[in-house]
């Protein structure tokens, strides 16, 4: 396994943060949005929960959360915000053995992260996915009009390039969904539904500065989260909702 830092990965660096104001005050209450009319009864796994942001949209839905965080700084941060409502696991899905398997399973800006992804997909769906449980998957989409932007300034070589930033952050691939399905498929989970999640023609830095105006309206973001259910592939994020539909052995 590749040695790796995840404290410094998920540092901000002088390229890119980790997290902007606009993931965590627009993008996580769309991506909450999206996922509601799935869930099943039942429990919950977050993979990749780092200092719990998202998770506090999980907890409204379920009163508790598993959670998996490879940081050990994220860990004590998510720990000393949700308390007992989460029990963590400090580590990585390649690395953990866990002793149940679950009905939902978050992995949200995650699968780009990761070395081999085809194995830490089918390691979910084999070891952790219970008989007809959902499995979440959101990664950042390549095809993004911010992105295309990016590459026609000549600031990123090819929309599915991995910029230096990026990589400093870990990320190993920047999706589309022709890759991301094909990723599923060959783990062996059967993609259900797919999504985009708000439609985005600004980066994330421009989006910060802007949303500490008055020039855009909740409404205005709430047509960017419809408008990019008619162009998903012009999403933010895009999202394949899969399910393990094979008896576990």
């Amino acid at each position: 396994m590749i040695d790796r830092n995840y404290n410094q990965e998920t540092e901000n660096n002088s390229e890119r943060e980790y997290f902007y104001g606009f993931d965590v005050d627009v993008m996580h209450p769309f991506i909450f949005e999206t996922f509601m009319p799935h869930f099943r009864n039942g429990n919950i796994l977050e993979i990749g929960s780092f200092e719990g942001d998202f998770t506090t949209h999980l907890l409204k839905r379920f009163e508790s959360v598993d959670c998996i965080e490879a940081s050990s700084k994220a860990t004590t941060i998510l720990e000393n915000k949700h308390g007992k409502a989460v029990n963590i696991f400090a580590g990585t899905v390649e690395e953990l053995k866990l002793e149940k398997r679950y009905d939902n399973i978050i992995l949200a800006h995650v699968l780009e992260h990761v070395d081999d992804q085809v194995h830490v997909l089918a390691k979910i769906k084999n070891e952790w996915l219970a008989h007809k449980g959902r499995l979440f998957v959101v990664v950042p989409n390549a095809n993004a009009p911010s992105r295309q932007i990016a590459v026609r300034m000549r600031l990123v070589s090819h929309n599915s390039a991995v910029t230096h930033g990026e990589e400093k952050h870990g990320h190993r691939i920047t999706y589309s969904f022709d890759t991301l399905f094909r990723d599923v498929t060959a783990s062996g989970l059967i993609p259900i539904l797919s999504d985009g999640i708000f439609f985005k023609a600004l980066a994330n830095f421009q989006w910060d500065r802007l949303l500490k105006t008055d020039i855009v309206s909740p409404e205005y973001l709430r047509g960017c989260y419809e408008l990019g259910k008619v162009y998903p592939d012009l999403c933010s994020s895009i999202f394949v909702l899969c399910e393990h539909q094979c008896e576990p052995n």
